[in-house]
This record gives structure tokens, C-alpha cells and sequence, in this order.
């Protein structure tokens, strides 16, 4: 195969790859199942996360990375290898130059981690560049001009906010909190207020499904089956979006306390700018309902969402690998 160049947008929750020419070839979930007799990887990717509550002791399926960075480094290995060789197949006449995104609050020992991890899975070079920078240009945002632009990219592990102008990071924030730590809020609710335990998988489609930052006009009503935890036995309750709204309002209060506090930092010609052209919302959980008036209404600033909010990292990814040249300012570092 010549497939010379690769972007990966290595997340918390999800992993994407990126061919440019292609677009996005690989959008699975960041999972590997392992078995813990001989310590042997099983599964990887969508396969993997069928397996998630699923397992029998002997093999365990988790997510390698933890809040955006590499919890575990054979396992983020082999994940990253899986996916170079479904995308770029396994026999490869030329190694492939590869882009990973990292979370912008990473520092020098994590980033090297990932390098060497992309180097080690089959890369000739491996460029990491963090990820606010790459959703705002997979956005389209014209980020080398002497202009700023506020990128707010709220993943699986980690949201990444930053003020970009003139290709690099004037402002920047990384807090770790994001969809995750919205899944755990609803399930924390309901087993206090219904004494139903619920998994992970089950409290992100409630979120997805009847979850809004800010209270709806019209409750939306959800069925929530879980396991009783006084008898023990399954049970279902009905759910409303406004108890959903309720339970999720801590961990939103600190991604705009997060926002407000890289705002502060900005300086006063770029937040005019910012003001100008608002800020743009990025990452799988941007899609909640009304995230972007919630910012809005908490920060004055306009809010959008760009588009295809959960591929722009990825696409970033595919534009910086093509004009390496044009964003050398923005790649952090390589090998």
C-alpha cells in the first residue's frame, strides 16, 4: 500500500484515523480486551468494547489511554498498531509519516510517550501536535493569521481550550473533565435518587438521548434499565431530561470555569477578535443538546458548533500532514 501519511486523533473515548485524499478511514472506540493468563491482547477497537462489562475474569477490556494521556504504554502500542495496519494494511512498502494529537495541557514526558509509542507501532516519523490547534484547523479556522481565534474541544477524557493566533497557542487550559466524567454524574445521580446501578454504556446513550446543559422547554421522558441495588434484581425507571440537566451541572460548571479562566488570560486585541467571531465548540461531547448556549449564556461570548464537530481533530490531522510547511509552528515535536 502507499500510504505515505497517516493522522490519528488519539482520544480518550474514541480513536480516528485520517488518510489525506481518503478522509477518515477508522473511527472506533479507544478499547482493548487482554488476557490476563498470558498477558495476550484479544481485541482491539469495536470488538473490544462489546466486551466491556461483558468479560469473564480471565480477560479484562479498558480503555489504555486515561484522561487523554497513555495509562498504559504496550497497550496504547499495540492499539495504535492495530490501527495503522487496518488502514495502511499490515504489509507497508514505505513507513508512514504519522500525526498524533495530544491534549494541550500534556507535558514533554507524556508527549514523548506517545511519539515513541506511534515510532514503535510502524511509523517512519511521528509528529504530535496538540489537539485545539488541530480542531480549529480541521474547522477551517485560518489559524496563521494575525487574528484570534478560541477553540473549545471537549472530548472523552479532557477539554482542551485555546486562543490560537498566528499559528501557535497564546492562551491555552486542559481540564479532565469531559464526556466521561458527564456518563459517571448521570450514573452517580441515579443510583443515589433511584438506588439502580447502571454502566458506563448505559448512562452515555441517557446522556445522548435525553441529556441537555440547559433545562428544555419539554422534559423528554427515557427508560433506564439498571440492577436494583436492594434486591439485586433488574428494574427500569423513567428518566427526565431535567433530572439529567441537574446531574450533570458540576462537572459543566468546571468546563466553563475552565473557559472563563483562558478568557481572563487573553489578551485585550485578541479577545476582541474573539468577541468578533465567537467561539468555536468541537469534540464528540460539543454535541450535547444546548452546550453552546450554555457558553453563551455563561460567558457572553457566541458559541458555535463546528461542523462535524467529532471529525475536525481527526481532519486537522489530514490538512497539517499536506502543508507541513504552513503549521511547522504548531507541530510540537517529532522524531
Amino acid at each position: 500500500m502507499f500510504i505515505r501519511k497517516i493522522g490519528i486523533d488519539l482520544g480518550t473515548a474514541n480513536t480516528l484515523v485520517f488518510i489525506p485524499g481518503r478522509g477518515v478511514v477508522i473511527n472506533e472506540p479507544s478499547v482493548v480486551a487482554v488476557s490476563l493468563d498470558d498477558n495476550r491482547i484479544l481485541a482491539v477497537g469495536n470488538e473490544a468494547r462489546e466486551m466491556i462489562g461483558r468479560t469473564p475474569e480471565t480477560i479484562v477490556a479498558y480503555r489504555p489511554l486515561k484522561d487523554g494521556v497513555i495509562a498504559d504504554y504496550r497497550v496504547t502500542e499495540a492499539m495504535l498498531r492495530y490501527f495503522m495496519d487496518k488502514a495502511a494494511g499490515r504489509i507497508r512498502l514505505f513507513k508512514p509519516e504519522v500525526m498524533v494529537s495530544v491534549p494541550a495541557g500534556v507535558t514533554s514526558t507524556e508527549r514523548r510517550a506517545v511519539v515513541e509509542a506511534a515510532t514503535k507501532a510502524g511509523a517512519k516519523t511521528a509528529y504530535v501536535v496538540k489537539e485545539p490547534v488541530l480542531a480549529a484547523i480541521g474547522a477551517n479556522i485560518p489559524i496563521t493569521e494575525p487574528i484570534g481565534h478560541m477553540v473549545v474541544d471537549i472530548g472523552g477524557g479532557t477539554t482542551d481550550i485555546a486562543v490560537i493566533s498566528l499559528g501557535g497557542i497564546v492562551a491555552s487550559n486542559s481540564v479532565k473533565v469531559a464526556g466521561n466524567k458527564l456518563d459517571q454524574a448521570i450514573a452517580d445521580s441515579i443510583k443515589k435518587h433511584y438506588n439502580l446501578a447502571i454502566g458506563d454504556r448505559t448512562a452515555e446513550e441517557v446522556k445522548i438521548r435525553i441529556g441537555s446543559a440547559v433545562p428544555l422547554e419539554e422534559d423528554i421522558v427515557m427508560d433506564v434499565k439498571g440492577r436494583d441495588l436492594l434486591t439485586g434484581l433488574p428494574r427500569t425507571v423513567a428518566m427526565r431530561s431535567s433530572e439529567i440537566t441537574e446531574a450533570i451541572g458540576e462537572p459543566l460548571r468546571e468546563i466553563i470555569q475552565a473557559i472563563k479562566q483562558v478568557l481572563h488570560d487573553t489578551p485585550p486585541e485578541l479577545a476582541a477578535d474573539i468577541m468578533e467571531r465567537g467561539i468555536v465548540m468541537s469534540g464528540g461531547t460539543s454535541l450535547l443538546r444546548n452546550i453552546h448556549r450554555l457558553v453563551y449564556e455563561e460567558t457572553g461570548v457566541p458559541a458555535r458548533i463546528a461542523e462535524d464537530p467529532l471529525l475536525s481533530v481527526a481532519r486537522g490531522t489530514g490538512i497539517a500532514l499536506e502543508h507541513l510547511d504552513v503549521y511547522k509552528r504548531s507541530i510540537v515535536s517529532k522524531r
